[in-house]
């Protein structure tokens, strides 16, 4: 993808410098991406992103890079040599934004900092996401998404009562923080529009971990109390939760008194709705045993797709418990075109997830590319201004890594 083959999005025209490394800055250029900006990976010298060494593990079939980076062009620099970081400063003379979740300080040293870069081009939006943020007594600890839930209270709230914590089936910290990053920077750009001048974005990992922790913090801050974990059960309503059904496990938010009183007919009991232990939310809480007991004997009797025909049937909210593999078959995702096509790859179908948002007059999309390590670095510096035979020397001398193809 040459600047002339720009996609169209609510994004269309703005260009991105993606200077992160595995999930969360990634995410945030990928989301970038998938509205329309040109985004621009700029990888390490000696063989780019972590993530691309990971997918040597399964000889190639499993690809976590792609995941996270289609759509982008990749660019590999060598940013400790000087001739790096000075290529770098140029491209953000150019540049709209600016992503980069290195440890705090570690671009800065280099010259290549988020306040260095803006100092040459007061229009630049940077953006810096770690593991805690740029201030505070843990700014310079390094942030894993495991570390970021445990921090945050995750790993308390998560799993069933009464065993170890348990971290969440997906990356959250990494992703929510890529994607309150992507927030950030598009309340930057907007406010760019007024005053012609860029800023600063910061965010980590704890923090968007922390951030979602809504209705427990709630609890803390207006009880003092502390949450534990609830399986899969609401804590402010009742019977909001998963049961097993003769073939799997399904899903039943049946918690306001509405739709508690339509599952009691869908499940042919109509006295449990009168049942003074069950009669109003607050009973349903104080008994939830009792209450799960009952719901457990009567949906163990029949299939789960029986069940969530006979609850909907009846306007009850309610879903199967699927794994992967079956959400991404199921006629909704494929009716919302949540698996897309990215080409091949040794003869094999690439998949990647679609957009989780649609816009109507300017849709996100996801463009089919991914880039080889350092593919379009010839094309990208010739864009930028840079003679041939500037970037002629710049691979002679190993600060333009990767491959040679040419834009």
């Amino acid at each position: 993808m040459s600047r002339s083959e720009q996609r169209e999005g609510p994004l269309a025209g703005a260009f991105v410098l993606d200077v992160t490394h595995v999930m969360a800055g990634s995410y945030c250029g990928l989301l970038l991406a998938l509205m329309g900006a040109e985004v621009v990976k700029v990888e390490r010298a000696g063989g780019g992103d972590d993530l691309r060494r990971n997918q040597t593990l399964s000889g190639g079939a499993f690809r976590p890079w792609d995941a996270v980076n289609h759509g982008k062009r990749s660019l590999a620099l060598d940013l400790r040599d000087p001739r790096g970081a000075d290529v770098l400063r140029r491209l953000a003379e150019r540049a709209d934004v600016f992503v980069e979740n290195y440890r705090p300080g570690t671009l800065a040293r280099l010259g290549v900092g988020p306040d260095a870069l803006r100092a040459r081009a007061p229009r630049l939006v940077t953006c810096s996401i770690s593991g805690f943020g740029a201030s505070g007594p843990e700014a310079d600890q390094p942030g894993f998404d495991l570390v970021a839930q445990g921090a945050a209270g995750i790993m308390s709230l998560t799993g069933e009562p009464g065993r170890p914590p348990v971290v969440a089936g997906v990356p959250l910290s990494d992703l929510n923080a890529g994607a309150f990053a992507a927030l950030g920077i598009l309340s930057a750009l907007l406010e760019r529009e007024r005053t012609g001048l860029g800023q600063h974005v910061d965010t980590s990992l704890f923090e968007a971990a922390l951030a979602y922790t809504v209705w427990e913090s709630a609890a803390w801050f207006d009880l003092g109390q502390v949450p534990g974990p609830a399986g899969s059960s609401h804590r402010l309503g009742s019977p909001y939760a998963a049961f097993p059904t003769a073939d799997g496990h399904l899903t039943l938010g049946a918690a306001t008194q509405s739709n508690w009183e339509r599952l009691c007919r869908a499940i042919g009991r109509p006295e449990l709705a009168a049942d003074a232990r069950f009669r109003d939310n607050l009973g349903r809480l104080r008994h939830k045993p009792a209450l799960f007991a009952e719901l457990e004997a009567i949906f163990v009797g029949d299939t789960t797709e029986a069940w969530v025909a006979r609850l909907r049937a009846e306007g009850v909210p309610a879903g199967p418990v699927r794994d992967v593999a079956q959400a991404h078959a199921s006629p909704q995702a494929r009716a919302r075109e949540m698996s897309v096509s990215v080409g091949e790859h040794d003869g094999r179908e690439r998949r990647v997830i679609g957009t989780p948002v649609k816009l109507s007059r300017t849709p996100w999309s996801v463009s089919g590319r991914v880039a080889a390590y350092g593919a379009d670095g010839d094309a990208v510096l010739r864009e930028a201004g840079f003679s041939d035979a500037e970037i002629a020397s710049l691979r002679a001398a190993g600060v333009l890594c990767g491959a040679t193809q040419r834009g």
